[in-house]
């Protein structure tokens, strides 16, 4: 790109529409989305929690997208990897454990859906579940009404490679194209669908699809920060302009097993998953902000020790927190009646 080659290393931020602290923010959100994943996969490991599926290898492009959107303004609409983005648009570290250890005051679900079920009116995250590629029509009928009330936002959706796969993934995209929503499509291709790699799963690019439906997509280097930042904010104006849906390809890849119930290594080999450690964005991102003279070894010491301590408190508070009453499944299910039963808050 131009702005690579023409921009002085240290300023590649800046180029893009990041100011300092913002692009020191964005590393932050990026490490503490990775001590997170960790923890969740060592307390799946000790048998505090049931289940997690991580989202280890994919940080950095889901905090660079998640900093390009207005979190005032857009409609997000994430799949079940994408701690990263969650922690950049507002969820705390104590709500997402609360969810992973399935507690009564996880803002997702109130603790009845599994880890990474996303879900908040406050922070605009409309509910996910557990169907794959379901989010995609959901995101272009968020555009259609963002349309139709002429409101300056975009609907941003996320989901895997092996999604693009699915009937939805075309319906949506293709009702986009038609209509020119403001919609973002962004495929987190991580290079296998569960146990699938993507040689058996695509002949061509998921981004070459958009040509089909009569829109932009680009492949972009999803252990790129700045890259995956520049492209969704481009993607955005795009569709508060009017122009229509985008659909990014954010090539990443998969660093952790599918989830705590997968054994990786039984259908890839360790050389492959330890040559893309080395190609992994958080560092690569991190070295970039210390040779622009924004970051330092001091500092991510420092920092690293805040977010363990935010971590050992989140984590306790989730473990002692109490779970569902039985008669809690039917909340959020009828109307509420007045009297504080049922209800959609």
């Amino acid at each position: 790109m131009n702005q690579k080659a023409t921009a002085a290393p240290q300023s590649l931020h800046r180029t893009v529409g990041l100011d300092d602290n913002r692009a020191v923010e964005m590393y932050k959100c990026m490490l503490l989305a990775r001590k997170f994943d960790e923890r969740c996969l060592l307390l799946q490991r000790a048998g505090k929690i049931n289940f997690h599926v991580s989202g280890v290898g994919q940080e950095t492009a889901q905090v660079a997208a998640a900093f390009a959107l207005d979190t005032q303004k857009d409609y997000f609409l994430p799949y079940y990897r994408d701690y990263g983005f969650m922690l950049a648009v507002g969820m705390t570290t104590r709500e997402l454990m609360l969810s992973a250890f399935a507690k009564a005051e996880d803002p997702n679900s109130g603790g009845r859906q599994m880890p990474g079920h996303f879900g908040s009116k406050k922070l605009r995250v409309l509910t996910g579940s557990s169907p794959v590629t379901t989010q995609v029509p959901h995101a272009v009928g968020a555009a259609l009404a963002s349309k139709m009330r002429r409101e300056e936002a975009v609907s941003f959706v996320t989901f895997g490679e092996g999604s693009s796969n699915q009937g939805d993934f075309h319906e949506g995209a293709n009702f986009a194209g038609v209509q020119k929503l403001p919609v973002i499509l962004m495929c987190e291709n991580n290079q296998y669908a569960i146990s699938v790699p993507i040689a058996k799963q695509l002949a061509g690019k998921v981004s070459d699809r958009a040509l089909g439906y009569g829109f932009p997509g680009l492949r972009v280097d999803g252990n790129d920060a700045l890259e995956m930042f520049r492209a969704v904010s481009e993607a955005r104006l795009r569709g508060v302009s009017g122009e229509g849906p985008t659909l990014i390809e954010a090539m990443m890849y998969r660093l952790s097993p599918h989830s705590t119930s997968d054994n990786d290594l039984a259908y890839r080999t360790k050389e492959e998953v330890d040559a893309n450690w080395k190609k992994d964005g958080v560092p690569r991102y991190k070295q970039y902000l210390v040779e622009a003279g924004l970051w330092s070894e001091e500092q991510e010491e420092a920092y690293l020790k805040e977010v363990a301590q935010e971590l050992k408190e989140a984590t306790e508070y989730a473990d002692k927190a109490p779970y569902p009453r039985a008669e809690d499944t039917l909340l959020h299910v009828y109307a509420g009646d007045g009297n504080g039963q049922g209800g959609n808050d």
